[in-house]
Formats: structure tokens, C-alpha cells, sequence
């Protein structure tokens, strides 16, 4: 048994604190300066013009070749990406595979059925993909989507330039809101909701 020296009224006034209600309010942490800086000043916009338009450059020059082969597109669609995923399956054995069991799993069941279909979704939309990060057309999208491929090649064995390319779509993914500031980005974000403000110091007039 706890004995205690508060005062009746204090040990109700106490009973009642904690049988009220709790606080509700949504709280938002506020964004700090340097990311502020780095992902939403637009006096950074061409550097990120620069990084968006070379990652651009390279997914449309890898989507272009995939679409000008037969292996890729068309009546033998799907002959390079079977051959790419059958080469994935052979990198699942040792003690460090290369694929991962359920990565391998995804190949064998989902991907390898139906390599056609496939073939046509990687060629295509790296072209699609290269296309919009030139354009600064739904920059953070076409990033996401492009770093997304660029995980899934990795998670298939293939290091290439995946490394590099995911490291800067996540960039871009990042700086969604600037990155396609010299491109259409620019018209189509406000017409999505996303507004701009002007942070420029306010002009003091001088007094009579």
C-alpha cells in the first residue's frame, strides 16, 4: 500500500489530468535551411537542369538501341530479356549469390513467363523515361521510375552504370521540385497544385 502526503483535492485534480483527453494536433517539422537550399531554390535549377537532362540523355540512348532490335521489339521480343534473366538464374548459387532467392523466385514465375511483354515495358519506357527527364516532364516521376529499373537490374546481377544512374535518380527524386524548373515542370506543377514562393528580401522604402 503507497501512502502519499498530496492534499484530497490535488490527488482529484491529478485523476482528472489523466483521464483528459490528449492533444490531437498535428505538428510539421519544419524543413531545414540546407534542404531548403539544395532541393527547393530555384537559383540551384541548372545544376539540376544539367543532371537531369544527362541522366535523360543516357536512359534514351539505352531505351533507343532496345527499340531498334529485334531481339527487344517486335517477332522476337523478348529473346534478349529471357536470355538476361536465364543469365540472372545462374547467379543464385554460393555462398553469395549474386540474385537473392525471392529476387530468383520473381524471375523464374513472373518475368521469364512473360518476357515479351516484358521486353516491350523496359525498351519503351526507358525511351519514355529519357524523353521526360529531357523535357523536365514530371521530373520526380520519371526519376522514380527510372531508379526504380535501375534497382531491378542490380537485383538481377548486372552492375553497369546502374549504381551511378540509382544514386542520381535518387537525386532528382529529391529535388522534385526544382529539377524540372527550365522544363515543363515549370507550367504543369502549378496546374497540379504545387506553388512557388517568392523568398527575395522585401524592398524597404525609404522614409519622407
Amino acid at each position: 500500500m503507497v501512502f502519499t502526503n498530496q492534499p484530497k483535492e490535488a490527488i482529484m485534480t491529478t485523476s482528472i489530468n489523466q483521464n483528459a483527453p490528449r492533444d490531437h494536433t498535428i505538428h510539421t517539422v519544419r524543413e531545414p535551411e540546407i534542404s531548403r537550399l539544395l532541393f527547393a531554390d530555384t537559383r540551384l535549377a541548372p545544376l539540376w537542369a544539367l543532371l537531369r537532362i544527362y541522366v535523360g540523355y543516357e536512359w534514351l540512348m539505352a531505351g533507343w538501341g532496345k527499340i531498334s532490335s529485334p531481339a527487344w521489339v517486335g517477332p522476337e521480343g523478348g529473346a534478349a530479356v529471357t536470355g538476361f534473366l536465364r543469365g540472372a538464374l545462374s547467379k543464385t548459387s554460393g555462398d553469395h549469390p549474386d540474385v537473392t532467392p525471392w529476387y530468383a523466385w520473381f524471375i523464374q514465375n513472373v518475368a521469364l513467363p512473360n518476357a515479351s511483354l516484358f521486353s516491350h515495358l523496359v525498351a519503351f519506357g526507358e525511351v519514355a523515361i529519357g524523353i521526360a527527364l529531357i523535357l523536365g516532364l514530371l521530373t520526380g516521376l520519371a526519376a522514380f521510375f527510372g531508379g526504380l529499373m535501375n534497382a531491378n537490374f542490380l537485383l538481377a546481377g548486372t552492375v553497369s552504370s546502374n549504381p551511378v544512374l540509382f544514386i542520381l535518380a535518387t537525386w532528382l527524386v529529391l529535388g522534385w521540385r526544382v529539377a524540372g524548373w527550365f522544363g515543363l515542370d515549370r507550367w504543369i506543377l502549378p496546374r497540379l497544385g504545387v506553388t512557388t514562393t517568392n523568398n527575395a528580401p522585401p524592398t524597404r522604402v525609404p522614409a519622407r
